[in-house]
């Protein structure tokens, strides 16, 4: 059967208005995802190696000063990026995450998420806790320190604010990575002076 030009006109319009659904919609755009539609590179599995060596730098760096910082989160699939984003939503818990599986930098392997720890090996959050008493939050001094080692801040974001959260973008955006690109797997080791 051969549609007039009106049937046309309306079978154009429902898939541009499907395709903007999948486009538009945080639903539709996890959907497109899970279906990995596009060059689709193999998902990682682990902490990128740069991320890792840059990592154990960092820590390494902090405790120079006096700071002991700790990873708390690094690599995360996205089940269980899924599990974290239902946390105060469907789960007990307070939100901590606009991220489904699949929209964050953490199920690539390019983030880590960090705290401090004190002497009485109490983990915190406490962005002005000053622990090697040099009269500056020992929170700022590593993300000093993270940033001249090529980490991007998530307390510098606009919107949702994401102060333990350090990642490494490689130039690369969310929608590259979804849609199969990855950064190179060479170790680039920072200078550590």
């Amino acid at each position: 059967m051969k549609l007039n030009w009106k049937g046309r006109l309306l079978f154009t319009f429902i898939i541009g208005l499907i395709i903007l659904f999948f486009v538009q919609n945080p639903i539709g755009t996890s959907i497109l995802n899970r279906l990995n539609i596009g060059d689709s590179g193999p998902m990682p599995t682990e902490l990128h190696p740069t991320v890792r060596d840059r990592s154990n730098q960092l820590i390494q760096q902090a405790a120079a000063k006096g700071i002991v910082m700790v990873i708390t989160d690094d690599f995360r699939s996205a089940e269980d990026q899924d599990r974290l984003y239902e946390q105060g939503r469907t789960v007990a818990g307070n939100i901590v995450t606009n991220a489904r599986g699949g929209e964050s930098f953490h199920n690539f392997g390019l983030a880590i998420d960090f705290a401090i720890k004190t002497p009485s090996t109490d983990i915190i959050w406490d962005m002005q806790y000053d622990g090697n008493q040099n009269g500056i939050a020992d929170w700022n001094e590593v993300v000093e320190m993270a940033k001249a080692l090529g980490f991007e801040w998530g307390g510098d974001w606009s919107q949702f604010k994401d102060y333990p959260h350090l990642q490494m973008n490689f130039g690369l955006t969310l929608a590259d990575l979804q849609n199969g690109k990855r950064p190179a797997d060479i170790s680039l080791t920072a200078d550590t002076d």
